[in-house]
């Protein structure tokens, strides 16, 4: 047993846990934030870092320290644990988070440039096959992940975005303009929820178990020294995430004369790609785009598939669990990205919230020890609100239900839940300590 890790290892498995979380959204929202922020993409970037790369680090932290995401989720009960977490998994999953990251690098990298005489979904059946299949065998060994992405995958990953970067310096169109939309009249709040739609603090509940098996897979096994390094490795890959971000916000804030008429990120990254580097832009955006969301595949595969076969206690093997979801993803991909993120929005708007207070209670319970009751009032009420405000994107309201949720501070901007969040947090802590003062004068 050793319980150091060399500075090799060490940035081995944070540019791998880098990996990791930078996949599809990742790429695509910070561009499309720079160009409708515009002139206040800075406040906009700082608030978007905040849910984007601030709670996913946490989250990371969080379920190493309580060793996986089940335990975490049982403090606040066992229906809420297998709940939540099959919803997590399943989101994160085969049912929109691996499936989004297979289809969208064919969809905004491949598709366009097909010529008009071949059928896009063959094409997209074929790249799909080859992509998954290339993600399957990275996972048959999980002990291997380091070395496969720290070392090789990732490192290109950034080489190829800092190439793209650097070529819009040297271009220079530098076409800053207003705030547009919300980032006009609320930047703040709009980068904030923006960094939603990254999906990194929902799979950050499942990748603190794929770093702790990391770290644990170079002989250090003192629990103290895994999550001591994780809180680093968390950091440095934060850190990573935080400058890429930048890098592509400044890429859509200083084009938007070239992007006048694009409706998403990867339009923007599309169109400058090209205009930066003619037709190797685009064999570039292809490559960025597909080691992006292989990478974030590989960690989604494999920690869904160590959660299950931890939950069937091995009677179905890891392998097993690789071969189903990788095949049941490989299926809903090829519904094509529009149908994918269609579902989208709901689910986040209804998960999210639960993920950062759940992250949120689980840091700090060692300061204010939590008694059951906190946990399971704070959670859900901020589960029911979700749940409410997430029918309610979809056009389905609640008679009076929907009325009164509606009703509360900030709901406009999608963050109904915070003031319920503090009530029910010191309603949870008068109770212990009122529960604590009641059995001290009985000792006496």
């Amino acid at each position: 047993m050793k319980n150091n890790l060399s500075r090799e290892q060490f940035f081995s498995v944070a540019i791998m846990l880098f990996g990791l979380f930078f996949g599809a959204g990742n790429l695509i929202f910070p561009p499309l934030l720079g160009k409708q922020a515009g002139s206040a993409s800075f406040q906009s970037l700082l608030a978007f870092g905040v849910t984007a790369v601030v709670f996913p680090i946490l989250g990371v932290v969080c379920v190493a320290k309580t060793k996986g995401l089940s335990n975490l989720a049982s403090k606040v009960d066992k229906y809420f644990a297998i709940i939540f977490t099959t919803m997590i998994y399943m989101a994160i999953g085969p049912g929109l988070g691996i499936p989004r990251a297979g289809s969208l690098p064919f969809e905004m990298a491949v598709a366009p440039f097909l010529p008009e005489n071949v059928s896009v979904n063959v094409s997209r059946l074929v790249y799909t096959f080859v992509f998954f299949l290339v993600a399957y065998l990275v996972c048959l060994k999980p002990n291997k992940l380091v070395s496969r992405m720290g070392k090789f995958l990732t490192p290109a990953l950034l080489l190829l975005i800092t190439v793209m970067f650097v070529g819009v310096l040297f271009k220079n169109p530098n076409a800053v303009t207003s705030p547009v939309g919300d980032y006009a009249t609320s930047s703040t709040v709009k980068g904030f929820l923006e960094g939603y739609n990254t999906m990194d603090t929902i799979a950050a509940l499942n990748f603190g178990l794929v770093i702790s098996l990391a770290i644990k897979s170079f002989q250090v096994e003192n629990e103290e020294k895994v999550i001591g390094y994780t809180v680093k490795v968390g950091l440095v890959a934060g850190s990573f995430l935080f400058v890429i971000y930048a890098m592509l916000a400044y890429i859509g804030m200083t084009t938007s004369g070239l992007t006048e008429n694009v409706k998403n990120g990867a339009e923007i990254l599309t169109t400058v790609s090209q205009y930066v580097f003619g037709k190797f832009g685009i064999v570039l955006l292809a490559s960025i785009f597909t080691l992006a969301c292989l990478t974030t595949c590989i960690g989604l595969i494999t920690s869904i598939s160590k959660f299950f076969e931890n939950l069937t206690k091995e009677k179905v093997s890891y392998n097993k669990w690789i071969v189903f979801w990788t095949f049941l993803s490989f299926l809903v991909a090829n519904f094509g990205l529009n149908t994918i993120l269609k579902v989208s929005v709901p689910v986040l708007v209804a998960i999210y919230p639960v993920s950062i207070v759940l992250i949120l209670l689980g840091l700090t319970e060692k300061y204010f020890g939590y008694n059951k009751f906190t946990y399971r009032l704070v959670c859900y009420t901020v589960t029911f609100i979700a749940v409410v405000e997430s029918l309610q994107s979809v056009n389905l309201t609640l008679p009076f239900v929907t009325k009164l949720v509606s009703s509360l501070p900030f709901y406009s901007l999608s963050l109904g839940w915070v003031i319920p969040m503090v009530l029910t947090w010191f309603i949870g802590m008068s109770s212990k300590l009122l529960e604590n003062s009641r059995s001290t004068a009985f000792n006496k």
